[in-house]
């Protein structure tokens, strides 16, 4: 075989392998998008929802109880802080109680001290009115007979005198009365104030106790830890981040829809996820949100659309059950694509058939 023809034969190789690769492009450019019209798809990343677990109030970190990475369950203890502080301030709280229900009893003593004043009182007043009518009627008869001239006008004398002393001694009693009635006024006063005193000692005493308690941070329900932000020995405002965890429990795909499809989606629809790490799962979610406003395609969400179309946020949530099953293997931040069912008589193709199961 000359040159030529070797020369001849490479050359229309070439030629059949450029086209080869030009009708490749084009099939390319020009095949059917996505899965139809029946359907969307669009590509976004697992999240999380996030939480903070911070101090409520400022101290200084005591003990961290978790490292990152780590599982942690409702009601476990996370971090512990410095509670010495609160612990003296509750001893002089505690104490401030008893004077204060030691002030409270001594009132109500001094209230029932003054009760029987009162008493006591009422009875000389009864005491003393009945002197006073006995001293009535004999300055009365007394009278009569001086007038009949069968007593001395001195005995009259002595007789008004005994009348309008017995009245006197009356009004004084009744002046008791009243004057008891004050005091048992001032004891209920110093009562009211006693009582006052003693539960805002309890209430100092409640509060420290929750401060105390709020020194263990909890978590309420079951996550990861993503970050240690503070370390032993910090001190924090209030307020300060100890650490930050991952509700393994709330895990969703946030992904973009054009407005042309957006509409047709609605809150509880099914959606199938397909993970790049694992694509030969997939798994079952439902929209969970759909952004009401419209905005443009963030930079780092691609899409099969042009960049200048408005597009709308929708949030896919993972089946709970689910993701409780499968806890261990929860993972977030991972790539991947969401598809929706827009036609209802439409068919998920094998390929998109949920074969992940709680």
């Amino acid at each position: 075989m000359d040159s030529s023809y070797r020369r001849l034969l490479t050359r229309g190789l070439l030629i059949a392998a450029l086209l080869a690769i030009a009708a490749a492009l084009a099939w390319w450019e020009l095949r059917p998008e996505g899965l139809g019209d029946g359907f969307a798809s669009g590509n976004g990343r697992i999240e999380a929802t996030e939480i903070d677990i911070a101090t409520r109030l400022g101290g200084r970190v005591a003990a961290i109880e978790v490292r990152e990475g780590d599982f942690v369950e409702p009601g476990q203890a996370l971090a512990r802080m410095d509670t010495r502080p609160l612990e003296a301030a509750l001893t002089q709280a505690l104490a401030r109680q008893r004077q204060a229900e030691n002030a409270q009893e001594t009132a109500r003593a001094v209230i029932a001290q003054r009760d029987s004043e009162k008493a006591t009182a009422r009875a000389v007043v009864s005491q003393r009115q009945a002197e006073l009518d006995a001293a009535e009627k004999r300055y009365q008869r007394t009278r009569t007979l001086v007038e009949r001239n069968a007593l001395s006008r001195q005995r009259l004398d002595d007789d008004r005198a005994g009348w309008q002393s017995a009245a006197a001694a009356l009004s004084a009693a009744q002046a008791q009365v009243l004057s008891s009635e004050a005091a048992i006024r001032a004891a209920h006063s110093l009562a009211t104030e006693a009582e006052s005193a003693v539960e805002a000692a309890r209430a100092a005493v409640a509060q420290l106790r929750i401060d105390i308690d709020d020194g263990t941070l909890t978590t309420d329900r079951r996550a990861r830890v993503q970050y240690r932000i503070a370390e032993p020995g910090e001190v924090l405002p209030a307020g300060g981040k100890v650490l930050n965890l991952v509700d393994l429990t709330d895990v969703y795909m946030t992904f973009f829809l054009p407005e042309t499809q957006v509409g047709r989606v609605g809150l509880g629809d099914a959606v199938h996820l397909v993970l790049d790490a694992a694509p030969q799962y997939v798994i079952p979610a439902r929209v969970s949100y759909v952004a009401s406003v419209a905005q443009f395609t963030p930079k780092t969400v691609e899409t099969r659309s042009e960049r200048e179309k408005l597009m709308f946020r929708v949030k896919a949530r993972i089946d709970p059950a689910l993701l409780e099953a499968h806890i261990e293997q929860v993972k977030t931040g991972l790539p991947g694509m969401a598809y929706l069912k827009l036609d209802d008589a439409a068919e998920w193709p094998p390929s998109l058939q949920v074969n992940v199961s709680p």
